[in-house]
């Protein structure tokens, strides 16, 4: 309202003023009054819109929320997990040499992932070629014409022959939920030298828990 006031009183002079210039003899216009109306009445026309945009705004920000009440409800959430493990190798390489007069050592690693506080071992088969054992691991290239004796253990010293004997010559850990590394050393021994070749074998990793 102070506002409103204040700009009608500005119009009023300059209203005021343009009547004393005629008072005085100057020269005016006499659609001059007539001018100075129109600005009044738009002049209150706009203090109406702001004045009710405001009302709006005020009546926009005091009205209540348009829900009554509320009420809640609760619900459980669940995941059951169970004994597990899963288990991953990577490659053993002997690399490439000649005449096997010395002991080739070499070593890879098995990723075991087991739940927390799960007990597990891990065993090693003899692998797939023909007449290879667990005592005596064999490679044969792929004419099997020829066949390499090696073996895979435990320990570095390569005194402890990984097998599949649970409870024997298998390796066991107990789960923490993260992944635990396990190294097998391999072991070429000195032997007979066959044709020049490639000799393969293919080892299965089994975890049991």
């Amino acid at each position: 309202m102070r506002f409103v006031s204040f700009n009608s009183d500005l119009h009023l002079n300059k209203l005021c003023g343009s009547h004393q210039g005629i008072a005085n003899g100057q020269k005016d216009s006499r659609d001059a009054p007539f001018t100075v109306y129109r600005e009044i009445v738009s002049m209150k026309s706009t203090f109406t819109h702001i004045a009710a945009a405001a009302v709006m705004a005020a009546a926009i920000v005091v009205s209540p929320s348009s829900f009554a009440g509320s009420k809640t409800a609760s619900f459980q959430v669940s995941l059951t997990i169970q004994n597990d493990c899963q288990i991953s190798a990577n490659p053993l390489s002997f690399g490439t040499t000649g005449v096997l007069a010395n002991n080739i050592d070499q070593s890879t690693n098995l990723s075991v992932t087991c739940t927390t506080g799960t007990p597990y071992t891990v065993a090693l088969d003899a692998g797939t070629v023909s007449g290879s054992t667990i005592a005596q691991r064999k490679m044969a290239n792929t004419a099997a014409t020829g066949q390499v004796q090696y073996n895979l253990y435990l320990d570095a010293a390569r005194t402890q022959v990984w097998g599949n004997t649970i409870g024997t010559n298998t390796a066991s850990g107990t789960g923490n939920g993260a992944a635990q590394t396990l190294t097998v050393y391999g072991r070429v021994p000195t032997q007979a030298t066959p044709v020049a070749d490639n000799y393969l074998s293919t080892v299965t990793a089994t975890v049991a828990f």
